[in-house]
């Protein structure tokens, strides 16, 4: 039973939208599952921080989802800037019963329980020219990585934190996302969001006590990575 994380899939299979025109996301549908089936496991649990795929509305992200299912290992998804999809937890949870994708699970204000661990996270955000509106989405998403947190350690158990967008990139830094995690003793943190010579500017290593990993697809070759 082993731990996997890897974002960014922007599945196209229910929408015109191929991800291939961009560099590096050549046959990228099937370097995906190759590179997940030669190394998931029925067994194991895959994070899959946002940007599931380009559906506009649930119904539409019928296929999307079948292939996620069929996938080997439990899979935790959670929101990212380009899931229009998205939608109340009841609603998304409903829509996972009613089609049997029992292999999906959503994180959205609450945690999932791996072992000691608990595996916690939210989309977050980024700042941009001081909009206010910037601001309150900020405000609300600390507030999800809050409450995400704290119900993992409710239980006792360690968090771990996915979110979509970095908390750090190149010179900037997304103080409310922090402080959050620096208020709970968080030691690891993945995201994804960055794709292409963006790469260049994602931090990653150790940064004031906590590792941050980029698990964007095609960072990481569309192959599922191991946490543990």
């Amino acid at each position: 039973m082993s731990l996997y994380v890897i974002g960014d899939l922007h599945l196209s299979l229910g929408e015109d939208k191929p991800m291939d025109i961009f560099c590096g996301w050549d046959n990228y549908i099937e370097r995906l599952k190759i590179g997940w089936t030669e190394t998931v496991s029925n067994d194991d649990t895959v994070v899959i921080p946002g940007d599931i795929c380009w559906a506009m509305k649930l119904d539409e992200a019928y296929t999307d989802f079948k292939f996620i299912n069929d996938l080997p290992g439990k899979k935790i998804i959670s929101k990212g800037n380009h899931d229009y999809w998205w939608s109340t937890m009841g609603k998304m949870t409903r829509f996972l019963s009613e089609n049997g994708f029992d292999t999906i699970s959503i994180l959205h204000n609450n945690h999932y329980r791996y072992g000691e661990y608990g595996i916690c996270g939210t989309r977050g955000w980024i700042a941009e020219n001081g909009e206010p509106a910037d601001a309150k989405v900020l405000a609300r998403e600390a507030g999800r990585l809050e409450t995400s947190i704290s119900s993992a350690e409710k239980e006792g158990l360690i968090p771990l934190v996915f979110l979509h967008y970095p908390p750090i990139f190149g010179n900037s830094v997304n103080y409310s996302i922090l402080e959050v995690l620096h208020r709970h003793n968080i030691k690891q943190c993945r995201y994804g969001h960055i794709h292409g010579r963006s790469c260049e500017n994602a931090f990653i290593g150790e940064r004031d006590g906590i590792f941050y990993q980029l698990v964007s697809s095609d960072y990481i070759q569309f192959v599922p990575q191991k946490i543990f």
